[in-house]
């Protein structure tokens, strides 16, 4: 079968799918290890058949709802390209905010210490610390597949100042920082959102923190506290109905200057503080 033939296969099996075509390019040009463009101008290129049962079953996995990255095992992520398991979150671009925000308040040059919070596939960590390298960033997991991973990325992306540690939140990290961010699980376990779209096959416990989906968030803003040099700041990703809580609470808990960022989507998404 050749690269056409193929790709309207591949179309017809990712019709739920509502960029099947584009997937399909995708998927397929992982498999054969080419880009869109050759694919283009290939279009009568003859495909083994062990290239095209593979991509036949990954093009089955994306119909079923199974994440992209899951299936090529790659995500972009500011630009660099991670490697993703299903023992992480998938990366979303809308956490790019969260980078994004950070990077205003760490001046370039900045020898800081930046701390990254459940860092999951490393990817806020690894992007900080690729904008900022003279920065120290210390990434935390409590899972040790997540942690690996991480490592894993930093290793392929040449980012050597960052400190990996198994932990939870902020436990045992040695010393202060001047900039804290986290993407924790802020999902209630109650949701129906849980039972939806990629959340279906990504790790729950990335995911929810249990039925108060502030639990964490709360955990957090509480600890960073003894966390934080004097005037640090704290960064938090969050639900888009959860800025009016994330707000009250680190006002509650003595942060000033605290305000509420919105994604392209007009949503609450990234709250932040500062203490000391």
């Amino acid at each position: 079968m050749n690269v056409t033939r193929l790709l309207s296969q591949a179309r017809r099996i990712l019709a739920p799918q509502p960029e099947s075509r584009l997937e399909a390019e995708v998927l397929l040009g992982h498999v054969l290890g080419v880009s869109r463009a050759w694919l283009y101008a290939n279009g009568d290129q003859p495909v083994e058949g062990q290239h095209s049962e593979r991509f036949l079953a990954w093009a089955e996995r994306r119909a079923s709802g199974e994440p992209m990255a899951y299936i090529t095992g790659t995500r972009e992520f500011w630009s660099l390209s991670l490697k993703i398991t299903p023992d992480v979150l998938v990366p979303r671009q809308e956490t790019e905010l969260l980078v994004e925000t950070a990077l205003t308040f760490i001046p370039s040059g900045a020898t800081w210490r930046v701390a990254d919070l459940g860092t999951g596939s490393g990817a806020i960590a690894l992007a900080l610390a690729h904008e900022r390298p003279d920065c120290v960033v210390y990434a935390t997991d409590t899972s040790a597949p997540a942690l690996a991973l991480a490592q894993e990325n930093a290793t392929r992306l040449n980012l050597s100042h960052i400190r990996f540690h198994r932990g939870d939140w902020l436990d045992g990290l040695p010393g202060r920082f001047q900039v804290i961010v986290s993407n924790p699980p802020y999902i209630s376990m109650t949701d129906a959102h849980m039972h939806l779209g990629d959340c279906r096959f990504e790790p729950a416990v990335a995911l929810s923190p249990g039925e108060d989906g502030m639990s964490a968030i709360r955990s957090i803003v509480i600890g960073a506290r003894d966390a934080l040099e004097e005037n640090g700041m704290l960064i938090l990703e969050h639900g888009y109905d959860q800025g009016h809580e994330s707000r009250t609470l680190l006002r509650q808990q003595g942060y000033v200057a605290v305000e509420t960022i919105k994604d392209l989507a007009g949503h609450d998404r990234v709250t932040l503080g500062r203490y000391g």
